[in-house]
């Protein structure tokens, strides 16, 4: 019983659950701000190429 006190002291003691967490935290908010960019890009991209388009069809 006193190894299995010592083991749940050690882990509590340990800081890689707590690491890993804000490395979790950290990528998913790098993720939602990569979708957000690629999102305004491909609509601002979208909105030239049909520029371009109807621009070449008028000619």
């Amino acid at each position: 019983m006193k190894k299995f006190a010592e083991n749940v002291v050690a882990f509590l003691k340990e800081e890689d659950g707590p690491t890993a967490v804000e490395y979790a935290v950290l990528l998913a908010l790098i993720i939602v701000v990569c979708i957000g960019a690629v999102t305004t890009i491909g609509s601002n991209a979208n909105a030239k190429f049909g520029e371009a388009g109807a621009a070449i069809a008028a000619n």
